[in-house]
């Protein structure tokens, strides 16, 4: 094996003080909805809301002096880059990120912050590859590499040696894969510790990288994703035969159900999640089967998701379940008919979140005009509700999907 367990106890010892020991805290309200008993390893609380900071650090432990004058460089989509940057700001070590050009505003804002050289390059993690080995002999900066490094691998397992420290009677664990460092380290310490504990990784449908590699198939991945943070075109030539060994098993997920498991960690838990660090919930919401009745733990391995994006995916989330519904309502273009069909949706309970009055670019009569209301509800018997109250007041309506116009 690449690395062992007793090495990741070590790693535990060296890093205790300098990281934080975030919370494993039993989720109530999820573990109800998904039929499981279900833990959750709270890495979005670490140092840069991430479990980066780990690996990161314990990397970057083992530079020589020159190594740490000269500088370091890494190449991340956002959490990774903020790991090494805050690290290197407090071990006074010039760092450069090189960073996809689509980040989130707001990783590249807060990698900047800690002092770091950002340089932005290419769609994903592999396009800055090209950057980076340029830098890295044009400077003779020594490379921080996000997963395919031991060092970095064993920083990551202590993550699990603190999960299954905090609940080590745990049935599942649940963990997220990009290019593996995490899965890889946490796999190695939990088949130590718990030699029968089954261990399921996580990728996204557009990014199956891990997968096809493990059953070496041609790896063919591209998209945009939620959960950009995994989203890797080719696994880590280090993590890859720990993943054979010791994963039983990678989910796939696709891009609905990590939205509504960075929505259902807000709503039900409040807790803030990006997409990969959300998509071990997304993994058991949509295999509800293989986790019934089990004592699961997982890791919110991120919490650095762009605001605009969160509430994008909340507002979605709610026009999914019916909670915000988009009525065309048919009226004649005559006084008081907004009055009209504000009573009789407030009457009900219904609450306008936004109105449409369409009078020009619509195929109606000239005395006749359409109204889009979008009204905020409890669900989708609320909205039959305020349908047949409208109908009753001898309105024509129907409700629009999101796509309908």
């Amino acid at each position: 094996m690449a690395i062992s367990a007793n090495q990741i106890r070590q790693t535990a010892d060296l890093l205790s003080g300098r990281v934080i020991r975030t919370p494993m805290l039993k989720a109530p309200m999820l573990s109800r909805n998904l039929g499981c008993d279900l833990y959750l390893k709270l890495e979005c609380l670490q140092h840069t809301s991430s479990f980066k900071t780990r690996g990161a650090l314990n990397a970057m432990l083992g530079l020589t002096d020159e190594q740490r004058q000269r500088g370091v460089i890494a190449m991340s989509a956002g959490n990774h880059a903020q790991a090494v940057a805050y690290h290197a700001e407090h071990m006074d070590i010039p760092a450069t990120i090189v960073m996809p050009a689509q980040t989130p505003f707001a990783k590249v804002a807060r990698t900047r912050a800690f002092g770091a050289r950002v340089v932005l390059e290419g769609r994903n993690l592999n396009e800055c590859e090209g950057t980076v080995n340029e830098l890295v002999k044009a400077d003779g900066l020594t490379l921080i590499h996000p997963y395919d490094n031991e060092l970095v691998m064993m920083g990551q397992g202590t993550a699990g040696l603190e999960m299954l420290t905090d609940q080590p009677d745990l049935d599942i664990l649940v963990v997220p894969i990009g290019g593996g460092g995490l899965i890889g380290g946490i796999a190695t310490i939990a088949r130590d510790m718990r030699p029968n504990i089954k261990i399921y990784g996580v990728q996204t449908e557009l990014y199956p990288s891990m997968k096809l590699a493990v059953a070496g198939e041609d790896i063919n991945c591209g998209g945009e994703t939620l959960a950009e943070g995994i989203a890797v075109k080719k696994p880590g030539w280090v993590t890859l035969p720990v993943v054979e060994a010791l994963v039983d098993d990678i989910l796939l997920v696709d891009e609905r159900a990590l939205e509504w498991a960075v929505g259902a960690l807000i709503e039900q838990q409040r807790i803030v999640a990006e997409g990969a660090g959300a998509a071990g919930i997304a993994a058991i919401y949509a295999n509800p089967g293989l986790f019934a009745g089990k004592k699961v733990g997982t890791v919110i391995c991120g919490g650095n998701i762009d605001p605009r994006l969160l509430a994008s995916i909340l507002n979605r989330n709610m026009a999914v379940d019916g909670r915000i519904a988009r009525l065309r309502i048919d009226i004649s273009d005559e006084p008081g008919m907004l009055a009209a069909i504000s009573t009789s949706i407030g009457k009900c309970g219904g609450n306008i979140v936004e109105i449409y009055h369409q009078r020009l670019f619509f195929d109606v009569p000239a005395k006749l005009a359409k109204i889009d209301a979008v009204v905020e509800t409890r669900g989708p018997d609320h909205v039959d509700e305020i349908i047949a109250a409208l109908r009753a007041a001898n309105f024509q309506v129907r409700q629009l999907e999101d796509s309908a116009s």
